[in-house]
């Protein structure tokens, strides 16, 4: 299929003296964003001819180690989803669901349940 239609997502990436981040911004066209602040991010892009995913993981110096671990556990549950998605492996799916509840509880960002 031929390509009908480019859409752009645009991050930038503020950095100190030190080459570490103090601003993350990022707009998408076709979502809407414009310019819009992050704390911090996580991108995975899948390279075909090295069979691997490249990754991109970045943080501001005043991202909360409680958000951190928030935004760790939101990952977790949102992998599975879409694991789930692509290919219809419920089991595995909710055995990812399940890690990602045992991460809130010990990382204390959500109570275990009680007996």
């Amino acid at each position: 299929m031929a390509v009908v239609k480019e859409s752009e997502i645009r991050i930038t990436v503020g950095l100190d003296e030190n080459k570490i981040p103090e601003s993350i911004n990022w707009s998408a066209t076709d979502g809407g964003v414009t310019n819009e602040n992050a704390k911090a991010m996580m991108m995975g892009v899948w390279d075909d001819k090295t069979s691997e995913c490249l990754r991109i993981d970045l943080w501001t110096k005043d991202m909360l180690m409680d958000d951190m671990k928030r935004m760790f556990h939101q990952t977790f549950i949102s992998m599975a989803d879409g694991y789930e998605r692509a290919t219809e492996d419920t089991a595995l799916a909710a055995d990812m669901r399940d890690f990602a509840r045992y991460f809130g509880e010990k990382s204390g960002i959500i109570e275990a349940p009680k007996d």
